[in-house]
């Protein structure tokens, strides 16, 4: 499962019991450093929420008690996801959060899946490290798209990595970014985007991963 592949475990986390005092958990926050870190019940097994150090900072600037439990601030309780979640899901979950916690087959908190991890797993997918060039092409959606362009490249390149994504509205609804492997030269790039472009499939950025530069963006 993929999402299991990417949590980190609640055995290797700064966790805090929900019957901690605010000012116990703060002293917790300020020592491991995290900025908010997840609220389990007596057992450990159970996730309640998360804590976050602001707002625990900004309990005490108003002069609120302090000797009340953590839970009194206790947020996301709900933002959870099974650990065999869709890893669609995940994105209509965690948005603004800097985690979100997973649960086991048995509800019980497995782990949390960080911000750092996900972005790091797409990352992954433009194989930056092996590739030379990312080709942003614009397509119509239409059935067979992905496989023709895909046959195309295929003529010239290794396809080191590919992302598909919605472009909006209009004739061309799809961005589909194709990676090609490391070695490719200009000639290779230049007979892959004519033919992509003969067959009416539009390649609107060239990124070289290089450099870090684009090679050349197509403004029509």
């Amino acid at each position: 499962m993929l999402i299991k592949s990417l949590v980190t475990k609640k055995e290797s986390l700064t966790t805090v019991k929900e019957t901690v005092t605010l000012e116990e958990a703060l002293v917790v926050l300020e020592e491991s450093g995290y900025r908010c870190v997840p609220i389990l019940d007596e057992t450990g097994t159970i996730f309640r929420g998360n804590i976050y150090k602001m707002h625990i900072y900004r309990h005490k600037s108003q002069g609120g008690d302090m000797t009340l439990p953590v839970t009194y601030l206790l947020k996301n309780a709900t933002k959870t996801i099974p650990v065999n979640a869709p890893f669609f899901k995940v994105f209509f979950n965690i948005k603004d959060l800097p985690y979100i916690a997973v649960l086991d087959e048995s509800a019980n908190f497995y782990g949390i899946l960080t911000h750092s991890k996900l972005l790091g797993m797409l990352s992954d997918a433009w194989n930056i490290d092996v590739g030379s060039y990312v080709l942003t092409v614009m397509s119509t959606g239409a059935q067979g798209d992905l496989a023709a362009m895909s046959k195309i490249l295929a003529k010239y390149v290794s396809i080191s990595g590919c992302v598909t994504l919605d472009a909006g509205r209009g004739e061309y609804v799809r961005r589909t970014l194709f990676t090609l492997p490391a070695g490719t030269d200009e000639t290779t790039l230049n007979q892959c985007v004519t033919k992509l472009e003969k067959k009416h499939f539009q390649v609107v950025e060239i990124d070289d991963l290089q450099s870090g530069q684009p090679v050349r963006v197509d403004e029509d």
